[in-house]
């Protein structure tokens, strides 16, 4: 349904009669589904023994794939096999940020009934998309504080960076030797922290200091009708500035799906679109070499 979805949406008339129903900014574009889900991409696969668990949000899971699959290229090549939960699961955050919590309170009690089994097992839980995790790391336990379950699934929320860190330690990157631009998102900086994330740049060769402020999309907010000149507004303080004057060849990073939309739809970057650490870090593992594979010959990607 996907690709029908994407052309009626690229109708002109149909988009704008799409945006007045749904309250959304006429001056904003419609992201496209991806023809191919990342659960779907993923149950093709043949799976080693999981040692962490991948959290396929809804953004990582039909808007932007190639995020999980890089994801799962970099956390394999540490040695990490992975798991996904069971379909149906959510972090409740478009609840939470609506102001729904009695919505959101049934649907993480859901999804806690079908993670059980995973935190039973004790695997870290990665989560890729920031508002996520930081949701079930601090939103979750505050809206289902007598179930002990939520508390399990909180302390087992991970960043990519930090379940690198912790489950690899000896794990090496491409080193790819070039300068980042981009924005740490929102939601990290306040709850989940980038030290992790900037230890990892650090070993991968990818130099230069993100942004801070916000890049004024905020997940819904920017795309309502009404919000569109604040939310560009917020993104011209800090994000824009930064990207654009970034010279050619610099990285741009943003994790959060929201802040990678503000960039595409608003930054005038052409060809370099914001990127996942985990898609610079998977493209590096087929072109790249690490510190000692440079030195040895052998490629990046494995267990050091």
């Amino acid at each position: 349904y996907a690709r029908a979805v994407n052309a009626l949406a690229g109708v002109g008339p149909l988009a704008s009669l799409a945006k007045r129903l749904g309250g959304i900014a006429p001056e904003r574009t419609i992201p496209a589904l991806a023809p191919q889900t990342f659960r779907r991409w993923f149950g093709t696969r043949v799976q080693p023994p999981a040692r962490v668990v991948l959290w396929p949000d809804t953004f990582t899971d039909h808007l932007s794939p190639q995020v999980g699959r890089a994801a799962v290229r970099v956390l394999e090549s540490a040695g990490l096999g992975i798991a996904l939960p069971p379909d149906g699961v959510c972090c409740g955050l478009t609840y939470v940020t609506t102001g729904q919590l009695d919505q959101a309170r049934t649907v993480l009690r859901r999804t806690l009934d079908r993670v059980e089994p995973l935190l039973d097992a004790e695997l870290p839980v990665v989560v890729l998309e920031p508002s996520c995790a930081a949701a079930l790391r601090t939103d979750l336990p505050e809206l289902l504080g007598d179930d002990p379950r939520a508390h399990r699934l909180a302390r087992s929320v991970r960043t990519f960076a930090q379940a690198l860190e912790e489950q690899a330690p000896q794990w090496r990157p491409p080193v790819l030797d070039r300068e980042v631009a981009g924005q740490t998102h929102c939601h990290q900086h306040a709850v989940l922290g980038d030290a992790a994330e900037r230890r990892l740049r650090a070993k991968a060769g990818l130099t230069g200091e993100l942004s801070g402020g916000c890049c004024g999309l905020a997940g819904n907010f920017g795309f309502e009708r009404g919000h569109y000149e604040v939310s560009v507004a917020c993104a011209g303080e800090q994000l824009l500035p930064a990207v654009r004057a970034a010279p050619p060849g610099t990285e741009i990073l943003a994790d959060g799906f929201s802040c990678r939309t503000q960039l595409d739809q608003l930054a005038g970057l052409g060809g370099r679109p914001g990127r996942h650490l985990a898609e610079v870090l998977a493209e590096g593992l087929g072109e790249g070499l690490g510190e000692d594979e440079r030195a040895s010959g052998r490629q990046a990607g494995g267990v050091s």
